[in-house]
């Protein structure tokens, strides 16, 4: 006689096992159905494989079963049900909002009013919804092959078969863009700039208002913007200034004129990566061997900086700002403005100049990435964060310099997270490999999160209710002001106690004698 193996993914004798998403599913359905009669008499408490609880932070209640495999859970505004991670549905009905997530990140699907838009691996996708001017629009994705759109008005539709041919609109960055076997011929629009690219990037010609250029990459390329205006969102008529830019053999020879039209013209050239050189009324700045050793003198921001070699040596001196990093043993920032703001070869405009500075910082780190501290502060909000070896651990702070209430994080990676919100809400989550990560993250904290989420604690001050979990309901103690309440051993044991009553259980039956008052 021949054996044969028994699994769950092999047949036996010719007929198919169950799979193993069918036999959670069906012990989740169980359960439910077991006990779910006993939840409204308070009787629903079975740890791992059932219970039935009012929720810490919130108004509402929640039921979980089968260990971390299922839960649903209603709030006045929220409703969620889920099988994590198989799937999981959020419904929102005052917003008509619903996410449905398959194996998140695998598949999801998102309901808005009128607008739905679903997509497998951030490959294929599909959506609709209406654009601004009320027209409604269907599109459909297969990234980067196949791209499509529909609407009622036929000015709107495209068709898009890389590499062959195709028109798209309002996708990749660009208002417009027309293909022929690409990359033989590509023409792309973005407001009052038309791009024609042969062979691209390679050669183009484009066209724009008071603007002409073309190129030959990498060897010859020059654009010439005249001065013009325009009217911005006030309607007030504004002045854009020109510019003149060339380049032979790309980057041996670069050169910019910029700011054509104003008291701040600057001249730039370069031989990349040996030389460069911008010079204005406001700013002076060098580079050699580009972009390790850098000099610059901003006279409008009223600042200098010497790096070399960057960006491991930096020192910046100024009004509004200071710089001393010798990276990686140490580095110090603080000032009025991030040092990343300012390009090295681009000088400011005049509204960059006579800008007010509304915020200040302080970034400082010691044997990156042992130790990191920023610190923010733009009226009404003051940020603090700390982090250690970056996510091993981090703590975020976030002030209401006007009410003083603070939101506070703290996780250490991947053992817990911690939140504190402005309202004096607590929740503690043990263990947590995913959350420093990806931070407030709803769809992973619905599909993923219950898994390992061992223990769990959640403190109200409003009505200062708490509650603690350990392996899934395991063991679990919720109390309140004159109430508390705790169950264990799949609610073998359970205590009771409200106001001067309290009730003792052992094998889901009364202990007699056990009730006082």
């Amino acid at each position: 006689m021949k054996l044969k193996l028994i699994s769950l993914t092999k047949a036996f004798n010719g007929h198919a096992c169950i799979p193993l998403t069918w036999i959670i599913a069906t012990v989740v359905l169980a359960n439910v159905m077991i006990f779910d009669h006993l939840a409204p008499a308070g009787d629903g408490a079975a740890g791992f494989l059932f219970d039935h609880f009012q929720l810490t932070l919130e108004p509402g209640q929640r039921t979980e079963a089968a260990g971390p495999f299922y839960y649903s859970q209603q709030t006045g505004a929220e409703d969620i049900w889920a099988l994590p991670p198989f799937y999981s549905r959020d419904r929102k009905s005052g917003v008509e909002f619903q996410a449905n997530d398959f194996l998140y990140p695998l598949w999801s699907d998102l309901h808005y009013g009128h607008e739905r838009r679903w997509q497998f691996c951030q490959l294929i996708s599909a959506s609709s919804g209406l654009e601004p001017d009320g027209d409604h629009v269907k599109r459909f994705t297969l990234f980067p092959l196949y791209f499509q759109q529909r609407a009622a008005d036929t000015n709107l539709n495209y068709t898009a078969l890389l590499p062959f041919y195709g028109r798209l609109k309002h996708r990749l960055f660009r208002d417009e863009m027309y293909f022929i076997l690409f990359p033989g011929f590509l023409e792309t629009r973005k407001r009052d700039l038309v791009t024609d690219n042969y062979f691209f990037p390679f050669v183009d010609v484009h066209h724009g208002d008071g603007l002409e250029g073309w190129q030959v990459w990498p060897l010859a390329g020059r654009e010439h913007k005249d001065v013009t205006t325009q009217t911005n969102g006030f309607g007030d008529v504004t002045q854009v200034p020109g510019h003149d830019h060339s380049f032979y053999l790309w980057p041996l020879y670069l050169r910019q004129i910029n700011g054509l039209g104003t008291t701040n013209v600057e001249n730039f050239r370069a031989a990349f990566p040996f030389f460069a050189s911008s010079r204005s009324p406001q700013r002076e700045a060098t580079s050699v061997l580009w972009p390790l050793f850098n000099w610059m003198d901003d006279r409008g921001q009223k600042y200098r900086s010497w790096q070399g070699p960057w960006p491991f040596v930096v020192f910046t001196h100024g009004v509004d700002r200071h710089t001393a990093r010798v990276w990686p043993l140490f580095s110090q920032s603080h000032g009025e403005a991030r040092e990343g703001d300012f390009d090295l070869f681009s000088s400011p405009s005049p509204a960059q100049t006579n800008a007010t500075h509304l915020s200040t910082h302080e970034n400082n780190s010691y044997l990156w990435p042992g130790y990191t501290f920023t610190r923010t502060h733009a009226d009404p909000l003051a940020l603090q964060r700390a982090r250690v070896l970056y996510y091993l651990y981090s703590r975020l702070a976030v002030k209401n310099t006007g009410t003083g209430k603070e939101r506070v994080r703290t996780d250490m990676w991947p053992w817990f997270t911690w939140h504190h919100e402005f309202n004096g809400n607590e929740r503690l989550q043990v263990l947590a490999p995913l959350e420093p990560l990806v931070s407030d993250n709803a769809s992973l904290e619905r599909n993923w999160s219950p898994l390992w989420s061992l223990w769990r604690a959640e403190y109200n001050p409003a009505t200062g209710a708490r509650s603690q979990s350990l392996l899934w309901n395991l063991y679990r103690r919720e109390a309140a002001p004159g109430q508390e309440s705790i169950s264990c051993l799949f609610g073998l044991y359970q205590y009771r106690a409200h106001a001067d009553e309290s009730t003792f259980r052992l094998f889901y039956l009364p202990v007699p004698g056990a009730h006082t008052k």
